[in-house]
């Protein structure tokens, strides 16, 4: 694989899924990742799966302002800087404006749109030491339409491309690139637990919920975590150079389709 990363340095949340997906990429690329993720197991897993490449994994809350203050801290004691950040870290929960109680909304606007303020609120002024960088925040198709039942974590993820825009005006003039990826749905544990819920447990495997689920995009199937990892890492390189300010969306065709 081309060395697209080498000695560049990231930091990445959510150990597993398309942020665990990414932060192999980036390693294989020749980058340096910090991964931060809150779930001891996953965190384990990603260990595993990061086998000889430069990945360190820290148990990271990342709604919790001392906590990312201090993994940006170590990150770069460890390494020297930070050039890139991704936000990939997501919870997504269920209720409408009735049912949705002011403890889950906060907890969603805490850990969906708080994390990727605080992870760029510490790692900003360490990317500017290095001349400049690329951050990308995970948002979701819901961020623009939305299913019903969904009030918190669609509102989050409008809110991250809000983000995205006053981040990429703020930092252009600093050579930092922010932009934000849209997926429809993709196979991670997240959208394993939501197609279970959507769909229910009428005694079919997760393979044929999955390929259920992928009924509604015109591409006749769900993403995988790789393909997002990819665009996300397209949009980290210098590749990249004049993206910034936008939203990618990557849902196989499934904003595209009417009444779908």
């Amino acid at each position: 694989m081309e060395q697209d990363f080498a000695g560049k340095i990231a930091l990445v949340t959510g150990s597993s899924g398309m942020g665990l997906a990414t932060a192999l990429r980036i390693a294989e690329g020749g980058g340096t990742v910090h991964l931060c993720g809150i779930d001891a197991d996953l965190n384990a897993k990603a260990v595993e799966r990061a086998g000889r490449l430069a990945i360190t994994v820290h148990k990271t809350d990342v709604s919790d302002e001392q906590q990312v203050a201090d993994v940006v801290a170590r990150s770069v004691d460890l390494s020297g800087g930070i050039d890139i950040v991704v936000n990939a870290a997501a919870i997504q929960t269920y209720g409408n404006i009735e049912t949705t109680d002011s403890a889950h909304w906060d907890r969603v606007m805490n850990i969906n749109v708080k994390s990727c303020y605080l992870t760029c609120h510490y790692a900003v002024p360490h990317m500017k030491k290095r001349g400049g960088g690329a951050i990308v925040h995970l948002s979701s198709v819901q961020g623009h339409a939305n299913q019903y039942d969904v009030l918190a974590y669609a509102t989050s993820k409008g809110a991250v491309h809000a983000l995205t825009r006053a981040m990429a005006v703020d930092c252009a003039k600093h050579n930092i690139r922010v932009n934000s990826v849209s997926p429809g749905a993709v196979r991670t544990p997240l959208l394993e637990v939501s197609a279970r819920r959507s769909l229910g447990d009428d005694g079919r495997t997760l393979d044929e919920i999955m390929d259920s689920f992928g009924e509604s995009h015109p591409i006749g199937r769900i993403g995988n975590p790789e393909e997002i990892a990819e665009l996300i890492a397209f949009l980290c390189s210098d590749k990249a150079g004049f993206c910034t300010a936008s939203d990618f969306v990557a849902d196989g065709g499934l904003m595209a389709v009417i009444g779908g």
